[in-house]
């Protein structure tokens, strides 16, 4: 586990996964993250790499190859990262393909995962390098959960609302049973800048947000106010996600999203999948916003 700190945070990371696992305010002592308690979700920030969400019948195709891969790929449970660099303000990791990443991703990379704490923002950073000599596909995705409340640690997400930059109209993307989408949508924002969420939220799964205007949101609980800003200009997708009753929100900027049911399995035809030529660097960031 590794720490920072400056005069308005301090947060921790977990060296498996290289996952953000506290933000804390300096000045209250109140924790933002969600604990990672199993009896709801025992993940707290979990980076998504190579894939984001399921794949159908969790396999994809390289040259007629079949590999396996879990939902949200490899990363988030690998031992296999380094820590490359830490400062009074910022703290480095870095994944380099292996002889086990290769069994089921058969791409070679180097994956570098930065956080910055800048006054009461925390600013993540990842490049991907593409180390081989054809073109790599993958997808990021990010997957923080937060608190719903500061003053309550069983207060449930109904309690709260996400509040969009900018007035949006959008559906979300319905996933089927097996976590892929199924060429259905459901209308949620109907030109509204926020989004009250209720015991039946999530009662199908995740909201999948794919055509938003806004390139930030905000977690407000109705009693407590403005709790954290979420920036993703980076990140085309946006999904919103808890557990039933969790007193936990997850938002979560995506470049790429779950395959359909209709999926042909190839990895050059899946869907919002990004392409990165041999030598090409991928850059994409987001922050957190703690209002303090």
């Amino acid at each position: 586990m590794q720490n920072l700190k400056n005069n308005h945070l301090q947060i921790s990371i977990n060296d498996i996964g290289a996952e953000l696992s506290s933000i804390r305010s300096v000045k209250n002592n109140k924790e933002y993250l969600w604990c990672g308690d199993a009896n709801y979700w025992g993940g707290q920030a979990p980076i998504l790499f190579p894939f984001v969400g399921r794949l159908k019948d969790d396999i994809f195709y390289v040259n007629n190859k079949a590999y396996s891969q879990n939902q949200h790929g490899f990363f988030r449970r690998s031992n296999e990262i380094s820590l490359i660099e830490k400062t009074d303000s910022k703290i480095t990791y870095r994944h380099t393909h292996t002889e086990k990443t290769l069994k089921v991703y058969p791409y070679q990379f180097e994956f570098t995962t930065s956080y910055e704490l800048i006054k009461n923002k925390i600013i993540i950073v990842h490049e991907v390098v593409n180390l081989g000599n054809s073109t790599m596909y993958f997808s990021i995705g990010e997957h923080p959960a937060f608190n719903c409340s500061l003053q309550n640690e069983n207060e449930s997400y109904d309690s709260c609302s996400i509040v969009f930059e900018q007035e949006e109209t959008d559906e979300t993307w319905n996933l089927s049973k097996d976590g892929l989408f199924d060429n259905t949508t459901t209308p949620v924002l109907n030109k509204t800048k926020s989004l009250a969420l209720h015991k039946n939220s999530f009662e199908k799964d995740a909201l999948v947000f794919k055509n938003l205007n806004s390139k930030k949101v905000t977690l407000r609980n109705e009693t407590e106010g403005l709790l954290l800003t979420v920036e993703f200009a980076d990140f085309p997708y946006l999904g919103i996600w808890s557990k039933a009753n969790a007193p936990f929100i997850c938002i979560e900027p995506w470049q790429g999203y779950a395959d359909s049911i209709s999926a042909s399995q190839k990895i050059e035809e899946k869907e919002a999948i990004t392409k990165l030529r041999p030598k090409e660097k991928h850059l994409a960031s987001y922050s957190i916003e703690i209002h303090l």
